[in-house]
């Protein structure tokens, strides 16, 4: 590393309104790209500025950045995969990715990160399992020169040097604001049964906080609350099991693992007209569960974007170059109203992409 790089600077401020984003985001003409920067960084509450995200042209080294999962075990993690992966292309850097195999294996988690800064990585993004649990782990890493960039999920830990990430509050906020407005108008409460996902992940205690207090003194009324891992077997077992105590449910909001599980199990019982469907984040099952009316809508966090700019983040400290600690792309939602015109690649990896665990400089 040459030093500690400044930050921000290398952007342009373009003022409170988002610009279009591109209509592609392919790894040659995904940027400039509308983003939220935080002032203070790291602190989700602190006010932001709205700038457009430029990468660097070329690495000036075949950096060997390490990258850790959760698991990839669902499309919204095979997104972030190919945002990264196409960007150490793009930028000409060696990536190699590990995945722990789901929320519960955060000891498997540590370990694949230790064995990656061992082999000799130059630089860490971790998805974190855990909000709190990768703490030590990262201190050590961040004592030895390895800088760590926190993507996806969120993590407590001061030493990090980066995030890539939204507020999963706002992410929860979002879909409940939508619900909220959707039934102002009601005259009887409506019933919901909320599955934020893996207890203790930070992303899934901030949505769930967004989500409550998005709906509070409304008219939806949260009957049921179940966390549980993001594999479909035990998300379609909740939905089941809430279905039973809640026969005259109204809507499944949640993760949108559940939103899939919710939408195959309703069309099976012939429910799909009586309960409606909404995830509080955005794939590829989503998507196409809105195109044919069987999921009302989901935010987006574009997360192909949060994985190319991770990768950037970190390509910028190993060479001492400007950068920003705190990136996320701007939220909206996604509706039957703008399903067909907004940015794609920019939330979503190419239909024929599959998990890919190493990249090789050409």
């Amino acid at each position: 590393m040459n030093g500690k790089p400044s930050a921000v600077p290398w952007l342009t401020l373009v003022g409170a309104m988002a610009l279009a984003q591109s209509s592609t985001a392919n790894s040659e003409n995904w940027y400039p790209y509308t983003v939220d920067v935080w002032t203070t960084p790291f602190d989700m509450s602190s006010a932001r500025d709205v700038m457009q995200y430029q990468p660097v042209e070329k690495a000036s080294k075949a950096w060997d950045i390490c990258v850790s999962f959760p698991h990839l075990k669902d499309a919204y993690w095979t997104a972030v995969n190919y945002g990264v992966v196409d960007e150490a292309k793009r930028a000409g850097v060696e990536m190699q990715l590990v995945e722990a195999g789901g929320y519960t294996n955060l000891n498997t988690q540590l370990s694949q990160i230790e064995d990656c800064v061992a082999s000799g990585a130059d630089a860490v993004i971790v998805g974190a399992i855990s909000y709190d649990g990768l703490n030590n782990l990262v201190k050590n890493i961040a004592q030895s020169g390895v800088p760590v960039i926190d993507i996806v999920n969120g993590m407590s830990s001061p030493d990090i040097s980066a995030k890539s990430l939204v507020s999963f509050g706002e992410m929860g906020a979002k879909i409940g604001q939508y619900l909220a407005e959707r039934h102002q108008n009601d005259k009887e409460k409506v019933k919901v049964g909320w599955f934020p996902g893996p207890p203790g992940a930070g992303w899934v205690e901030a949505g769930n906080k967004g989500f409550q207090s998005a709906v509070e003194g409304s008219n939806i009324d949260v009957v049921e609350t179940k966390y549980g891992d993001t594999g479909k077997e035990v998300q379609l077992k909740l939905v089941e099991d809430t279905l039973e105590a809640h026969p005259d449910l109204d809507y499944i909001v949640g993760t949108a693992v559940t939103a899939e599980a919710a939408t195959s199990l309703l069309r099976a019982r012939g429910l799909t007209d009586q309960i409606g469907v909404l995830s509080y984040y955005f794939t590829p099952g989503v998507y196409q569960g809105i195109k044919r009316n069987l999921i009302v809508a989901a935010p987006t966090d574009s997360a192909v974007i949060q994985g190319r700019v991770a990768i950037d983040q970190a390509i910028r400290i190993l060479e001492g170059k400007p950068y920003t600690k705190h990136v996320g792309p701007q939220l909206y939602v996604i509706d039957d109203t703008n399903i067909n015109s907004f940015d794609r690649n920019s939330s979503l990896a190419p239909a024929n992409f599959k998990p890919t665990f190493t990249v090789k400089p050409q």
